[in-house]
C-alpha cells in the first residue's frame, strides 16, 4: 500500500523570526524529504506549506510547535489541504 501524502499551510507566532526558524525548518524537511517552502511574513510570523509523506509532514508540523533554539512558540495555526505535488524540493522563500 502506498503512504499517503498530504499538505499543510502553516502560521506560526511568537519570537520565531531571528532564530533560524527558517533554515532549521529547510533541514528537518530534506531530512525526511518533504517538500514546500518557508518564508517571514510582516508582523513577525512565519509561514510554511509541506507536502510529503502524512507522518513526515506531521513531524514537521510538530517541529514548528517548538520551533529551533532560541525561538518562544505561542502558536501554530495549520490548515490541512490536499497533496498537489507542486514542489521539486524545499525552498526558504523572501519574506512577504
Amino acid at each position: 500500500m502506498k503512504p499517503v501524502k498530504i499538505s499543510a499551510h502553516v502560521f506560526v507566532s511568537g519570537r520565531v523570526q531571528g532564530v533560524f526558524f527558517r533554515l532549521e525548518a529547510k533541514h528537518e524537511a530534506n531530512k525526511r524529504g518533504v517538500k514546500g517552502w518557508v518564508r517571514n511574513l510582516q508582523g513577525g510570523r512565519v509561514e510554511a506549506v509541506f507536502e510529503g509523506e502524512e507522518a513526515a509532514v506531521k513531524e514537521l508540523v510538530q517541529f514548528c510547535r517548538r520551533g529551533p533554539q532560541g525561538a518562544i512558540v505561542t502558536s501554530v495555526d495549520v490548515m490541512w489541504e490536499n497533496y498537489t505535488n507542486k514542489f521539486e524540493d524545499f525552498q526558504i522563500r523572501r519574506s512577504f
